[in-house]
C-alpha cells in the first residue's frame, strides 16, 4: 500500500489536541487511533505496545550482524486544534495544472497559487486537499502513513540490511505536550528523525526557542454611570500592555531566523481580562530579552495601577535542538546524503516553530525533522503531495540502509 493511501484512511480519525484538557492524551479520539495503529503494526508482525498515555511503540529486529545505532522514526497522531478536524473530506487533484483549486464552489473557498508560495512547486503533481471546511490531517498523518509504509516494507522483504527499528507514535504534538511522558529507556534508540516536516527532500535540525505567557489583568468593574476616575476597564489594560510590545515582532511580519510575540487568545470583561501569548525565537540571548520584555511591562503596568493589576506568568515550552545536534553531525550527513541519492536538492531551513524531535534532542535522543510532502499545515487549505509522500518514504529507506553501514564507534 502506497503512504497516500494510508493517509486517506487515517485522515477519517478526528484526532485534535485540546489545550484546556486536563487530560492525557488531552482527547479521548487520541487513545482510539493509537490503538488502531497498534493493531496495524502488529498485524505487519511488528512487537509493539500502545500505553495509557497513547504511546505506539514498535520494534522491528535488526537483521545485520553489525553493532549498528538503534534508529527511531517518529510522527505524532494528533492533528492542530486550529481548525476542525471533523469529518475531514478529502479530494484528490490528479496533474495538478498550476491553477487554482477550487476547494468549495458553494463557499467560494479557493486554494490559489497566488497566496501560497509553495504550490507551483507541485505543478504536475497529484494532490490531496481539504473541501475548505476543515484541516486535512497531513500534519503529522503524512509522517504515520510515511512510516507505517515503510514498516510494511522492511517487514516484506526480509532481505533488507538494517539495524533495529523503533516506531514511535506521539499524542498532542500540537499542544506542546508530545513527550510529557515518554520514556526513552522504553524507547532504547540512539537517535532518530521526526516525519514531521514539509516539502519533500526538507530537512530541519533548527527550531525556535519556545516559551508560554498568560497575562491576567485585574480591573475596577463599577457601574458606567458613575464611573468616572473609578473605573479601571481590564479589556484596556490588556490593550495597554500588547501596545508597549515591541510592534515589530509580530508573526505576520517577522520570516526566516526573526522571533515574535503573538497573541493568540483574549478573553474578559472590564473586570477581569487574561490574555495568551507564544515567544519564539532561534536566538537563546533575544528569547530572554523577549521574556524580560513582557516582566517589563507587567512591572510598568503595576507601577502604573497598583499592585496585582498585571500578573504574568511565562512557562518555557521548547528550546532550539541546533545547539544539541551539532554535536551529531554525521546524523544530519545520513539525511542530507540519503536526499540527494534518491535525485532531491536538500531543502534546508530553519522550522518557525517546533516538534517533539526538539524535546526529544534535549531529552537525550537527537532527532533532526524530514519532509512529508504537507503543506499549509493547520487550516483548510492544508494540502499533501502524493508523489512527495513517496519520495519521502525513499528518503528514509536510503537512512535506514546507510546506518545499517555503520558501526556504533563511528557515528
Amino acid at each position: 500500500m502506497r503512504a497516500y493511501e494510508r493517509l486517506l484512511k487515517y485522515v477519517k480519525y478526528n484526532t485534535q489536541s485540546d489545550h484546556d484538557s486536563k487530560t492525557y492524551p488531552s482527547t479521548s479520539s487520541q487513545l482510539v487511533f493509537a490503538t488502531d495503529l497498534a493493531k496495524e503494526l502488529t498485524s505487519l508482525g511488528v512487537e509493539t505496545t500502545v500505553d495509557e498515555y497513547g504511546y505506539v511503540i514498535g520494534k522491528i529486529q535488526s537483521t545485520t550482524k553489525l553493532n549498528v545505532p538503534k534508529l527511531a522514526l517518529i510522527a505524532h497522531m494528533d492533528t492542530s486544534p486550529d481548525a476542525s478536524g471533523e469529518n475531514v473530506l478529502p479530494q484528490i487533484i490528479y496533474n495538478y495544472d498550476g491553477k487554482d483549486i477550487v476547494l468549495n464552489k458553494q463557499k467560494h473557498i479557493i486554494l490559489s497559487p497566488s497566496v501560497f508560495k509553495y504550490l507551483p512547486r507541485n505543478t504536475g503533481q497529484d494532490l490531496i486537499v481539504t473541501d475548505g471546511t476543515t484541516l486535512l490531517g497531513a500534519d503529522d498523518k503524512a509522517g504515520v502513513a510515511e512510516i507505517m509504509t515503510i514498516v510494511e516494507w522492511l517487514m516484506e522483504d526480509k532481505t533488507i540490511n538494517h539495524g533495529e527499528i523503533i516506531i514511535v507514535f506521539t499524542p498532542d504534538e500540537e499542544v506542546g505536550n508530545g513527550t510529557e511522558y515518554l520514556d526513552l529507556k522504553k524507547v532504547g534508540a540512539d537517535f532518530g528523525y521526526t516525519l514531521d516536516g514539509s516539502p519533500a527532500g526538507e530537512i530541519t535540525y533548527e527550531n525556535f526557542n519556545a516559551a508560554s505567557a498568560t497575562i491576567t489583568f485585574n480591573g475596577k468593574s463599577v457601574h458606567p454611570g458613575s464611573a468616572k476616575n473609578t473605573m479601571v476597564n481590564s479589556i484596556h489594560l490588556a490593550y495597554e500592555f500588547d501596545s508597549f510590545l515591541p510592534k515589530f515582532m509580530r508573526p505576520e511580519i517577522t520570516e526566516k531566523y526573526e522571533g515574535f510575540n503573538h497573541l493568540t487568545e483574549i478573553k474578559g470583561t472590564a473586570e477581569k481580562t487574561i490574555s495568551k501569548y507564544i515567544i519564539r525565537n532561534h536566538s537563546k540571548t533575544i528569547f530572554e530579552k523577549q521574556k524580560l520584555d513582557f516582566q517589563q511591562v507587567t512591572d510598568f503596568m503595576n507601577l502604573k495601577y497598583g499592585n496585582n493589576t498585571c500578573i504574568t506568568h511565562i512557562e518555557d515550552s521548547y528550546y532550539n535542538m541546533k545547539e544539541i545536534l551539532a554535536n551529531h553531525p554525521r546524523i544530519i550527513d545520513i539525511a542530507l546524503e540519503s536526499i540527494k541519492e534518491i535525485g532531491l536538492t536538500p531543502y534546508v531551513e530553519p522550522i518557525r516553530g517546533g516538534t517533539d524531535g526538539a524535546r526529544l534532542t534535549y531529552m537525550g535522543l537527537p532527532c533532526p525533522n524530514l519532509g512529508t510532502g504537507g503543506y499549509n499545515f493547520h487550516g483548510p487549505f492544508e494540502y499533501v503531495s502524493i508523489q512527495e509522500m513517496d519520495q519521502s518514504v525513499e528518503v528514509v529507506k536510503k537512512i535506514i540502509q546507510k546506518v545499517a553501514l555503520k558501526e556504533k564507534c563511528h557515528q
